[in-house]
């Protein structure tokens, strides 16, 4: 019994070291190249260094973490080429659920959508940042199952993640959620009315509101980014 209860123990600190952690990054307060130490972990959450060490393991295969022996564990900085390719990837994705989500669109689809854009106004309104973050994923989770493939929201959100601390940058920096809701808008509006190509127009636009916020962060915050291979 107390090796099960040990267990037990040991995954509810693995667990709320994983989301304190992954908030921390997510949130930017653990910046691109900042140091965590395994040791200050432990102390500060009572336990011993394992729950620690299976924590960064699992932000270092959702690539948040740098993890080397011998030397201090970096939240992981950002990287321009797997930015491009996860980018790429969604795009691609996004643009056959929109076309799917466009041919399938009913009133009860168009009613979830019109809820969305509720929520996200709401968020606005109260200038909740982290609220209108997980309504976009929501929102585009429930494209994917409007579109008959929920499936596909799996691979949107991994894609997604990579690059969710510079959305929250451009977020909190730039003020961008009354554009993004803007572009949501256009996209149900497209969507409702069964324009599959407006549709795929309206969403390719919304994933390049981020071109101008990556260029702008990779000029002046270059120490964010990892070092272009190519330069050295």
């Amino acid at each position: 019994m107390m090796q099960i209860h040990t267990s037990r123990d040991r995954r509810t600190s693995v667990e709320q070291i994983f989301d304190y952690l992954y908030d921390e990054i997510h949130s930017l307060r653990l910046k691109p190249g900042d140091k965590i130490s395994e040791a200050d972990i432990a102390a500060q959450f009572g336990v011993s260094r394992q729950p620690v060490r299976d924590a960064f393991s699992r932000l270092e295969n959702l690539d948040l973490l740098v993890i080397r022996p011998q030397r201090a564990t970096e939240v992981k900085r950002f990287s321009a080429r797997e930015i491009e390719k996860s980018r790429f990837v969604r795009a691609s994705v996004e643009a056959e659920v929109l076309r799917r989500a466009a041919r399938r669109c009913d009133p009860p689809g168009a009613a979830l959508l019109e809820a969305c854009l509720t929520e996200q106004r709401r968020a606005i309104a109260d200038s909740d940042y982290r609220a209108f973050s997980r309504l976009d994923y929501e929102f585009h989770g429930t494209l994917c199952r409007i579109a008959g493939v929920p499936f596909a929201f799996e691979v949107i959100s991994a894609e997604k993640s990579k690059v969710d601390r510079l959305c929250i940058l451009s977020l909190k920096k730039e003020d961008r959620m009354p554009q993004l809701l803007e572009d949501h808008e256009e996209i149900v509006r497209a969507v409702t009315a069964g324009d599959a190509e407006a549709a795929i127009a309206a969403g390719m636009l919304h994933l390049s509101r981020l071109d101008a916020t990556i260029n702008a962060i990779t000029e002046n915050s270059a120490h964010y980014f990892e070092p272009d291979p190519a330069s050295g």
